[in-house]
């Protein structure tokens, strides 16, 4: 099953995203079989990341949450929320 995975950053911690980076792409890396999409989300600034978004797939939301949880930039305290979502790919077909 697919999930998405919204996570907002907290206000004023780019530095904390930037320090955190390296690891995170090692994580995303770690589990790219499970990786439909994956990037930042930016700011009016092309370089201004505010959050990431994640379509993945899971077998169950306990395993989404905890894959979440042990993404390198929640153990650092970069989010200021998570929200995942069941998600259902319609198109392109």
């Amino acid at each position: 099953m697919h999930f998405v995975i919204c996570c907002r950053d907290k206000a004023d911690h780019q530095s904390v995203r930037m320090e955190n980076r390296p690891d995170h792409v090692e994580y995303l890396k770690s589990h790219s079989e499970k990786i439909v999409a994956a990037g930042p989300t930016l700011g009016e600034a092309p370089d201004q990341m505010t959050g990431s978004v994640l379509i993945m797939e899971f077998s169950s939301l306990t395993d989404a949450e905890n894959w979440a949880a042990n993404d390198p930039y929640a153990k650092a305290g970069l989010f200021d929320s998570v929200i995942i979502t069941p998600w259902k790919k319609v198109f392109p077909n």
